[in-house]
């Protein structure tokens, strides 16, 4: 049987978080379903204004926090006592602001990663219960918060999610040239952390392992391995409650193995998308003269100097369903999608006996 996930004073039946992904790619619905059925649901908030009633051209950052608290009521209209968390990367301009206004939207959990989201207690003080996740790759990452946490604000973070840099999606929290090499170990990371924290402040945290997680071999392995819970995100693109359009979703069930790759975004950071669109992704900013006028992250290699593309514009494109000409981030493993399903049907099959004894019960 599974043990059930706590997060700060927050319990989730089952030890599963669905990761954030812009832009709008887990909104409101897939958040809301997948709390209701006994997940954490992140909404992710970079870009959320896009394609929503709050932007209209030119208020970007100011509709930002207006959009983000409308998909989190969404989220628990869906699922009015689950656990509704967001995902802010520390990257983003509007950081603080997001953070801000997640937590006046009731949001119960906010994930972090992108960056070292140092002053992340500060900016939640006034709301104590609401549990603080970073992202890390490192054990070392893992020890610069938590000591900068507790000097300056004496708190310490309530879970920590240990990604691998070598299968998860989205933006990677290493060096290009570091991944893929086979020298990164992810649940040596995650007991490192786990004993970390053990040895330095007596804390038994959870560790939740994300990247490469798909199915229930993935969880069991990760749980076996001393994950206390997995975040996984690819997996819930080809669902029905997923908040993109049918096209993205499609590019995932057509995608081959080796059509999986790395990119070097705007933001300075590695990514892992879909690479078969790539020249479209470029060619749309070149053709049409695209200039910054979002300003959506704090350091942009295209708002600087024109460099690559503007990342928030072709995330919007592809969660809109122009996937010629939109960037398709994923996992290493969104290749395996083969049908769409619903948000209930994997959770049915990840905790199958758990599902299987409720059946029984109900009989």
């Amino acid at each position: 049987m599974f043990k059930p996930l706590r997060i700060g004073k927050h319990e989730a039946r089952y030890p599963l978080i669905q990761g954030g992904m812009g832009v709008r790619i887990s909104a409101g619905s897939l958040a809301g379903h997948v709390a209701k059925c006994g997940g954490v649901g992140l909404v992710a908030s970079p870009g959320i204004t896009l394609n929503s009633e709050f932007f209209n051209g030119k208020n970007y950052l100011k509709s930002n926090c207006l959009a983000l608290k409308e998909e989190i009521r969404k989220a628990y209209e869906i699922a009015p006592d689950g656990i509704i968390g967001v995902n802010v990367m520390v990257a983003l301009s509007d950081f603080e602001e997001l953070v801000a206004a997640s937590v006046e939207a009731g949001a119960k959990v906010l994930v972090c990663g992108a960056g070292l989201p140092m002053t992340l207690p500060g900016l939640t003080a006034h709301a104590p219960d609401v549990a603080l996740v970073p992202i890390v790759s490192s054990v070392r990452a893992a020890q610069l918060i938590a000591k900068k946490w507790d000097k300056a604000y004496n708190r310490l973070p309530d879970a920590v999610v240990v990604e691998d840099p070598d299968t998860a999606g989205g933006h990677l929290g290493e060096k290009m040239e570091n991944i893929g090499t086979g020298e990164y170990d992810q649940y040596e990371t995650v007991r490192g952390v786990k004993a970390f924290f053990l040895s330095e402040y007596g804390l038994d945290i959870p560790i939740i392992a994300a990247g490469g997680i798909w199915d229930r071999a993935d969880l069991l392995h990760a749980l076996a391995e001393g994950a206390d819970g997995v975040q996984m995100a690819s997996r819930f693109v080809t669902t029905v409650e997923c908040d993109a359009e049918d096209a993205f979703k499609q590019a995932y069930l057509d995608c081959k193995k080796e059509d999986i790759g790395l990119i070097m975004s705007p933001a300075g950071l590695p990514g892992r998308a879909i690479l078969t669109n790539q020249e479209g992704i470029m060619a749309y900013d070149r053709d049409h003269a695209s200039a910054c006028s979002y300003g959506c992250l704090k350091k942009c290699s295209f708002k600087e100097s024109g460099e690559r593309f503007c990342i928030v514009k072709s995330l919007d494109r592809a969660q809109r369903g122009e996937v010629d000409s939109g960037l398709i981030f994923c996992g290493t493993n969104a290749w395996k999608a083969t049908r769409m399903e619903t948000v209930q049907e994997i959770f049915d099959e990840l905790f199958a006996e758990v599902a299987a004894v409720a059946e029984d019960q109900a009989a």
